[in-house]
């Protein structure tokens, strides 16, 4: 059996800070889901300049997270991108708590994330009727309320992890296979976290 693979764990304060402006979130998340594009691929998407987008996928290169795409250019003056690792990035917040700027790069971080997914569920549901009732029907929003010790939190986010990580080699096997009839990208998000009532 094949060894999990983590996402890559950010622990300099330079590579977090890195995802402190929003549109370098937002062009890591479009490119993640495209596999490849180009700058002025991407910049039709966020509505920016091409220049102003290259400035920021150079800056995500810095830190690692993207790197350009071999052999994608047919005449070499267009400049393809990918993300690092299809594994994604993540952080644990008790690494940067020590410092008021690592605990202030965790929270920005943090609320840029949720925020651009709550974006996205947000235009999900302002488009849900133009999905069709198939799509609509699957589609899914759920809460649990459980009673955990953080050693079981940590390991409900392990299993999560593992299933997640299934599905996505399912949906890329088929792929390779030439099954792309009636698949979409699909953006599953789960939080878990403590609070009390």
């Amino acid at each position: 059996m094949q060894p999990a693979r983590r996402p890559d764990q950010i622990t300099d304060l330079s590579r977090l800070k890195a995802f402190t402006n929003p549109l370098r979130m937002q062009l890591y998340r479009l490119l993640y889901a495209a596999g490849t594009a180009t700058a002025s691929q991407l910049a039709e998407q966020v509505d920016a300049a091409p220049s102003l987008v290259s400035y920021h996928l150079r800056k995500l290169a810095e830190h690692g997270f993207v790197t350009e795409a071999s052999g994608r250019s047919a005449d070499g003056r267009e400049r393809w991108w990918q993300v690092a690792s299809e594994e994604g990035w993540g952080f644990q917040d008790s690494d940067f708590a020590d410092t008021p700027e690592g605990a202030a790069a965790v929270g920005a971080v943090t609320r840029g994330i949720v925020e651009t997914r709550a974006s996205q569920y947000r235009a999900y549901l302002d488009q849900g009727a133009a999905w069709g009732k198939v799509w609509t029907d699957s589609a899914f929003s759920s809460e649990w309320m459980l009673d955990l010790t953080p050693a079981e939190l940590a390991e409900l986010n392990g299993e999560l992890e593992a299933l997640g990580r299934r599905w996505r080699e399912r949906g890329k096997s088929a792929k390779a296979a030439g099954d792309t009839e009636g698949r979409e990208h699909v953006s599953v998000h789960l939080y878990g976290f403590p609070f009390r009532p």
